[in-house]
């Protein structure tokens, strides 16, 4: 027959044992994620498709990203509780948003932007293939708030860059075999996505900040009013004009870091994650109920007692007491 301690091995073993699974993504989870996707598409997008004459008005964002922001704030609160309300997350990994938020907020200074050597990147790609797309979204977008208000980088562009290191971190939970895929291909999967996604984080944000330039030459410049793919055409000549050197730095950073250190620093999140025991459930094996301690009772002692102690025996009879006043 198990004790209760037996049960409570058993289930720090089982535990211990348990595969770390990302934080899982629930309806409510996917539809504000959804949600936030429509908003950015639209809040980078929109100088492409309005008039030329509304385009110079508005094209320098400092009128919509206050309201940007003041949107994209609560729907990153939105996307914590409705991922709560799936079952997906808890305190536990809400308390690790905000570590891991700290430390990529600490990392960003650490390469002040030199040519696109930014740490941040490579942390974030393993945090969101550790703990899921939902969760990779929040942190992503915590980030780079709390950097910002770090080093000072708070302006028109923040917005912005919450929702593509959002995405960006987001992308790293949605690569496949989450649970199967482990060791050097997990590493060397992780690397590419790095690389392909610092490409494309530098040229999300380079749409933001293109459509804000004033004076470049025709061929690269920004004409509002114009037909999309006209445009666009542009845009991918004043990128590869002007920050494809510092894309690449960004991606062979985060290729570096993640086939040197990924290893370790996958093992320690997940170690993290399994200790944080995110959903688990308390069960006892064996089905034996822990025993309990018996019933005593404890002899009355004292001057005043007159019980006589014999073995298994209580207080003596009142035959014995008249025989024992009879010998005296």
């Amino acid at each position: 027959m198990s004790t209760g301690s037996t049960g409570t091995g058993n289930t720090a073993g089982t535990a211990s044992a348990r595969p770390v699974r990302p934080v899982r993504l629930g309806p409510r989870s996917v539809a504000v994620l959804v949600l936030v996707g429509v908003i950015g598409v639209a809040a980078f997008g929109w100088p492409l498709l309005v008039d030329a004459e509304v385009a110079r008005d508005n094209v320098s964002h400092t009128q919509d990203a206050p309201w940007l922001l003041a949107l994209l704030l609560p729907l990153l609160i939105g996307v914590v509780v409705a991922t709560i309300a799936d079952r997906g997350m808890d305190a536990k990994a809400v308390a690790m948003l905000g570590v891991l938020a700290a430390v990529g907020a600490a990392l960003r200074p650490l390469g002040a932007g030199t040519a696109g050597l930014e740490p941040m990147f490579f942390l974030m790609v393993l945090s969101g293939r550790v703990l899921g797309p939902g969760f990779g979204f929040v942190l992503g977008s915590v980030t780079i708030f709390a950097s910002a208000l770090l080093t000072g980088g708070v302006g028109p562009w923040m917005p912005f860059q919450m929702l593509s290191m959002g995405w960006f971190t987001m992308g790293a939970g949605l690569l496949p075999g989450a649970r199967s895929v482990r060791g050097r291909g997990e590493l060397l999967m992780l690397a590419a996505y790095g690389a392909v996604a610092a490409f494309a984080y530098g040229t999300v944000m380079n749409l933001q900040g293109w459509v804000t330039l004033q004076g470049l030459s025709s061929g690269i410049s920004f004409h509002p009013g114009d037909p999309v793919h006209e445009n666009l055409v542009r845009f991918g000549a004043y990128c590869l004009a002007t920050s494809m050197g510092w894309d690449l730095g960004r991606a062979v950073l985060t290729v570096v870091l993640t086939l040197t250190i990924g290893s370790t620093v996958l093992k320690a999140l997940r170690r993290a994650t399994r200790r944080a025991a995110f959903e688990a459930q308390v069960t006892f094996e064996g089905g034996e109920k822990p025993h309990e301690a018996p019933f005593r009772v404890r002899a009355p002692t004292g001057p005043t007692s007159h019980t006589t102690r014999n073995s298994g025996c209580g207080s003596a009879g009142p035959a014995e007491h008249a025989a024992g006043d009879h010998l005296r």
